[in-house]
């Protein structure tokens, strides 16, 4: 039995709902990221996990205990913030054991659960600064102090890293892997960054205006999309689309065509999701910038130049194909390109994807 169960979980504020019937579980120990683009309701399902939002309909279990209509306190979740929510007034120590002291749990017992949250995190010698002397990472390794001493059944972070400049986030990306690493406690990670979500999850929960997209391990979701908006949101560079069609095949192989492309595509389908496109219908060609290489690969296509940004150990090449469409690839060391300028790039069929018109994967 998974330790957190959402059952067909809805949530409407008036007529309008936003949340649609999501079915989403994680097992014990489990680290899940809620992914999607702003307003796809996934801090609106942490909320109601942790009880601060009212579920309209469906249920919600906690370690097979049914929690829906449980009190915030009486979950057993502690939850991590955006905004760190610390009391300026009170130092480090203070603040990490404010819960503790509130439930009354002696003085004694108090310092030694900061303290061993202090360890975890390795801000021992932290604990007398006040929050106005800590740096944001700082800051919101206090606020997941405070919620470590709960002992919490579920952590709950929604967005945390979001207030960091990026040295920061990739440092506290390293920071909570370990955190779960040395707890074993089920986490469920709220945020909109792929990088995040990529790095950190043993599951990814893609979500798009109140409904689940795909459920899958890193890995799962970046080889095998469901649709066009799981392939475009998972990877960075994101996915190249171009928009094909059928121009052959024997039903173990596609043929797709492109203008750009110097020869048709043979491509086998990977999955079946319905009737193969018949000949001349739309299908839309995704290709990974990492997957194209200059002048190499079996398959070709002609692109003329739009702009290159060089990384150090990596350039990013955007060029544009015959019928318009920006193509990015991403290629090892210092590369240049004038403006206007033809060039050649080619990538190995395997590597390619392909969707219906309705965005399905093939």
């Amino acid at each position: 039995m998974s330790y957190l169960r959402l059952e067909g979980v809805e949530k409407s504020y008036g007529t309008a709902k936003v949340i649609h019937g999501v079915e989403i579980s994680a097992e014990k120990g489990e680290f899940v990221v809620f992914v999607g683009p702003s307003g796809c309701g996934k801090s609106t399902l942490l909320r109601m996990v942790a009880g601060l939002e009212e579920v309209t309909g469906g249920e919600i279990f906690i370690d097979d205990v049914r929690v829906t209509d449980t009190e915030p306190a009486h979950r057993q979740v502690s939850m991590v913030f955006q905004s760190y929510a610390l009391f300026p007034h009170m130092s480090v120590r203070e603040n990490i054991g404010f819960g503790l002291k509130m439930s009354k749990v002696p003085k004694a017992e108090i310092d030694r659960q900061v303290n061993e949250a202090a360890r975890i995190l390795r801000m021992e010698n932290l604990l007398d600064r006040k929050p106005r002397q800590l740096s944001g990472g700082q800051r919101q390794r206090v606020a997941i102090g405070r919620a470590i001493v709960r002992h919490p059944k579920l952590f709950l972070f929604d967005e945390p890293l979001s207030n960091l400049d990026a040295e920061l986030r990739a440092q506290m990306r390293v920071e909570i892997a370990k955190l779960h690493r040395n707890l074993g406690v089920t986490m469920i990670y709220v945020t909109h960054d792929q990088v995040e979500a990529m790095t950190l999850a043993d599951r990814i929960v893609v979500l798009r205006a109140g409904e689940v997209e795909q459920i899958g391990s890193p890995r799962d979701l970046y080889e095998r999309p469901a649709n066009i908006f799981v392939a475009g949101f998972i990877g960075s560079p994101k996915m190249n689309f171009l928009a094909a069609t059928i121009a052959g095949g024997d039903g173990n192989t596609i043929e797709i065509a492109h203008p750009s492309l110097t020869a048709p595509l043979r491509v086998a389908p990977r999955r079946g999701n319905g009737a193969i496109p018949a000949v001349g219908e739309p299908v839309t060609l995704g290709l990974r910038p990492e997957h194209i290489a200059l002048d190499s690969g079996d398959n070709r296509m002609a692109l003329t130049a739009d702009l290159s940004e060089s990384l150090g150990g990596t350039t990013l090449v955007y060029g544009q194909a015959a019928a318009g469409e920006t193509v990015t690839l991403q290629t090892a060391g210092w590369r240049n390109f004038d403006k206007g300028e033809g060039f050649t790039a080619g990538f190995d069929a395997a590597q390619a994807y392909l969707f219906d018109k309705d965005g399905r994967a093939l």
